[in-house]
């Protein structure tokens, strides 16, 4: 887990930058499947590690590299959500370091028992308690007399009750004490969050490297992977390792390739297994395509449909696909509790037709 991804060299620099002005808390931010929590994980290690000095990473030699390795270092913190804890628990060691698992491990136990004792679903969010809980750690002494790092993934999942408890930590924060946030989506975080840290951006990488990484991992067709994860190449090899909606995907693009000739309710169906943002995002890919490829002649996530993406946009009134576009930023609002995932495919699908057969949607 002592590794950075080739993209990440020029962020350490940043960061090595910062340690011997150590700012009390990181906003380090950046799109989901880049390997940001690898990052801030060996930033921590580092941080904690004896024989760390200047530009190094962990020796993973000393004994607070092992106490990390095994989870159990008393100067860390690691606060997740019950749900992505249960996830990490069940990923492969390519998409969660053993570290991570070890640190996971406790909260997907405790997860798991109280689901098993109550019937509740593991929550996406990180709760007030798990903020809370910090005070006694916080309190403490260091148990080497360094610094003592907590790092909150992702922060946007703080409820709103979770938030306002770590605000006041961060209005007066303890000595050698870092709490890196970790945010997909800062701009869902209190403003007076964002305020108080010092915020690194963690950059996308180029495609050249992504494609290399996953062609690395022994990933077959990394180009297509790569478009269908908005080109994240840790997100694609979740994607792919799962193998999360593929024949679902083919079906699709198969049907939404032909507008005039699918059927709306039949694909709705079929779509059911998988999550409704998912397909939302299949379609904004799809939309964005489209419409760059009648601005522009280019498209990005679907390179290898260039000519028919360019036939098709031909065809469209480009008020109706912004109009579309934007009713599937709200229908994304509302996907994660939908009464009726069914219901809302159709809605958006017939949408989608009506579009691309000039009808008023």
């Amino acid at each position: 887990m002592n590794e950075l991804y080739e993209w990440q060299d020029e962020l350490w620099q940043r960061w090595i930058g910062l340690r011997a002005r150590l700012p009390h808390a990181i906003l380090l931010k950046g799109p989901q499947g880049i390997g940001k929590l690898d990052f801030a994980m060996n930033l921590a290690r580092s941080l904690l590690c004896k024989n760390s000095l200047g530009s190094k990473l962990a020796c993973q030699g000393c004994t607070s590299c092992h106490w990390f390795e095994q989870g159990t270092h008393p100067d860390f913190r690691l606060l997740i959500s019950g749900a992505q804890s249960i996830e990490m628990q069940e990923s492969s060691k390519t998409q969660a370091s053993l570290t991570l698992k070890s640190w996971t491990k406790r909260i997907a136990e405790e997860v798991l028992e109280e689901q098993q004792k109550k019937g509740k679903k593991p929550s996406q969010e990180i709760s007030v308690h798990q903020v809370r809980s910090l005070a006694n750690f916080i309190n403490l002494s260091t148990h080497q007399g360094g610094h003592r790092v907590v790092v909150i993934h992702p922060a946007e999942t703080m409820n709103t009750n979770a938030a306002n408890a770590l605000l006041k930590t961060l209005e007066e924060p303890p000595e050698q004490m870092l709490i890196i946030l970790i945010s997909h989506k800062p701009q869902q975080l209190l403003p007076t969050i964002v305020s108080r840290c010092l915020t690194l951006e963690a950059p996308m990488p180029s495609l050249e490297a992504s494609f290399t990484w996953l062609q690395q991992q022994k990933y077959a067709n990394p180009l297509a992977m790569l478009a269908r994860a908005g080109f994240a190449p840790l997100l694609a090899a979740r994607l792919a390792e799962e193998a999360i909606g593929e024949s679902e995907y083919s079906l699709f693009l198969q049907e939404i390739k032909q507008p005039a000739q699918f059927d709306v309710f039949a694909l709705a169906e079929q779509l059911q297994r998988i999550e409704p943002i998912h397909v939302i995002h299949w379609l904004q890919q799809w939309c964005y395509d489209l419409g760059s490829a009648k601005l522009t002649g280019k498209v990005r996530y679907h390179p290898y449909l260039t000519d028919l993406l360019k036939n098709l946009s031909n065809n469209i009134a480009i008020f109706n696909l912004l109009r579309y576009q934007n009713e599937l930023i709200i229908a994304k609002r509302e996907a994660l509790h939908p009464l009726n995932p069914k219901l809302l495919f159709e809605s958006i699908l017939l949408s989608y037709r009506h579009m691309m057969l000039g009808a008023n949607i």
